[in-house]
């Protein structure tokens, strides 16, 4: 379960995203100086594309740091492979965009500076179908393309600029204080903002539906599943005898019966229109029984899952991941137990491939392999080639202890998908514990070509445990600096890295790599320390803000890049 401070500073960085920007962007001169923001004439005045890149990269890593990510290759796969599908149909389909999981239990999902999108995985679980998921999405991109947040930063030089600063102070607060200290701070003046900010986003509220339904359509979804979604929230939390939490997402995305209406208006204008243009993008409803992947707008075809389609009708793909996204946001033991208890129901309601497979998961995790390969085994039977079940089987065998088996299947869907991180990452893990040196090597050789495009921090460190392994202790080392930073651990990497560059076995390849890097991160660790932003990694860095509010945020990530909630 998530705390209620965790979350409600959660809220606060979504919710108040103009205000930690525009902070970020006044705060430039002397670090103990709280200055108002110098907004500009324009919104692309304050922050260009780049800087807007920076920030969304920097909230991220600041939400690994606390544990509030999903980091899972195969997951972040799908749900790129699914939002890049999207962006292809979007407004602007060059434009950056990154998409990943929250591990948050709350129905939500938000945009962030720079084309970030997070989607919460109480959403995904709640979810029936990858239409009311992509219809989610689409929205968010919608808010992204047409400029929204850019709206919301020039919006913010018509209000008191000082508001912004206590906003931000009671992010501070929230993060040491419990929740509390920003509860009061928000209640202490910031009740008209507040107000002002939601009546401002729902005209953008509208403007988002419009442009997501039409993503929707031209990506091969049903149009009608945004506005479907919003109206079963809606219905679920008014059928209830008053016990029901209303969703974050209809706080965080007012829906009104206009609203919703409209929504459904133009979706039957455009499925009209289809039916006018046979040849149109729109794709049947049951596409999604039929086969076992979507057709993915993807930098690297080869990441597509699974790497083949099954014979005949086979485990539903988005099923599948929505299983994995519940088993890996929560306890395994307690997981375990709530498959245990669906599948042994009588009525057989639940008796289904994903069940199956997310019990398994939760088997593998808790410890319980061969249990889980009992679960696996019916399912690879009827789908051989799909590589989700094939891969859960072959991490369920090594957990078992049956690592021959397990490498066998390793080894097959690497050579079938050899760019799949999903694999490369289980593959390599494999290898490198209770392995051979060779096998290590081996482990190091197959993930080395995968850094390259990548902010994934399991990476660089099953990379870094092969390699160091291997004997590489350098490359060991400069994989862990780097999984280190993109955690945000950004003073643990500058550290290893300095280390790393007192070794007297250095060539001039390596050193100069190392020298990059250290002058790539810098600037970075140097702005930080400046506004005294407290990290894990340096808890003694307390800004005059925090110290304002009476936040030592020891131990917690307590200065926050902003994020828009709508």
């Amino acid at each position: 379960m998530t705390t209620p401070h965790r979350h409600l500073r959660k809220r606060l960085l979504i919710t108040l995203a103009a205000a930690s920007v525009a902070f970020a962007a006044g705060a430039q001169d002397k670090p103990d100086d709280i200055r108002l923001p110098d907004l500009g004439s324009s919104a692309n005045a304050l922050i260009t594309p780049q800087e807007a890149q920076d920030y969304g990269a920097m909230m991220l890593q600041q939400m690994r740091a606390l544990d509030m990510v999903v980091d899972d290759p195969l997951l972040d796969d799908y749900i790129n492979n699914l939002g890049f599908r999207l962006v292809a149909n979007s407004a602007k389909p060059k434009d950056h965009f990154a998409f990943f999981i929250a591990k948050d239990p709350v129905i939500n999902a938000f945009s962030a500076p720079g084309g970030y999108i997070g989607i919460d995985s109480g959403l995904i679980v709640i979810t029936r179908n990858e239409d009311e998921l992509a219809a989610v999405m689409a929205h968010e991109i919608g808010h992204i393309t047409q400029n929204h947040l850019q709206r919301a930063y020039e919006s913010a030089k018509k209000d008191t600029p000082l508001m912004a600063l206590i906003a931000l102070g009671a992010i501070a607060a929230g993060g040491a204080a419990g929740g509390q200290a920003a509860a009061a701070t928000l209640l202490g003046g910031q009740g008209v903002l507040m107000q002002k900010e939601i009546n401002f986003t729902r005209k953008d509220e509208a403007e988002a539906d419009r442009t997501g339904i039409e993503t929707l359509a031209k990506s091969g979804y049903d149009p009608n599943a945004m506005a479907g979604f919003f109206q079963r929230m809606e219905d679920e939390m008014s059928a209830d005898s008053g016990g029901f939490q209303v969703p974050s997402l209809l706080q965080d995305h007012p829906v009104t019966a206009e609203r919703i209406s409209d929504a459904k208006a133009r979706a039957g204008t455009l499925i009209a229109a289809q039916k006018l243009q046979p040849s149109g993008n729109l794709l049947d409803k049951n596409r999604w029984a039929q086969q076992t992947a979507p057709i993915a707008y993807v930098k690297d075809p080869t990441t597509l899952l699974p790497a083949k389609r099954s014979s005949g009708q086979g485990p539903n793909t988005y099923l599948l991941m929505r299983e994995r996204v519940r088993v890996l946001s929560d306890d395994a033991y307690r997981m375990a137990n709530y498959y245990a208890g669906l599948l042994g129901r009588q009525d057989g309601r639940y008796n289904t491939p994903e069940n199956h497979y997310g019990y398994a998961l939760a088997l593998t995790r808790s410890g319980q392999g061969g249990k889980a390969v009992a679960q696996l085994q019916p399912l690879l039977d009827k789908s051989p080639d799909n590589l989700i079940i094939r891969l859960a089987m072959a991490d369920a065998r090594l957990q078992a202890g049956e690592r021959g088996a397990a490498l066998d299947i390793y080894a097959a869907l690497n050579t079938e998908s050899p760019r799949n991180k999903a694999v490369g990452v289980a593959y390599a893990n494999a290898l490198t514990f209770g392995g051979s040196t060779e096998q290590a090597t081996q482990a190091a050789q197959l993930l080395r070509p995968m850094l390259e495009d990548t902010d994934e921090p399991s990476l660089f460190t099953a990379y870094a445990r092969a390699s160091e392994k291997a004997g590489d202790k350098v490359r060991a080392g400069e994989a862990y600096a780097q999984a280190s930073y993109l955690s945000g651990r950004p003073f643990d990497a500058m550290e290893q890295l300095k280390t790393l560059l007192k070794r007297n076995d250095l060539d001039y390849y390596a050193r100069a790599r190392i020298q990059a890097h250290i002058a790539e991160l810098t600037p970075l660790v140097m702005e930080l320390r400046k506004r005294r932003v407290s990290t894990d990694d340096n808890p003694d860095g307390t800004s005059q803000t925090q110290q304002q509010f009476g936040s030592g945020c020891k131990g917690r990530l307590c200065f926050s890049m902003g994020a828009n909630g709508q």
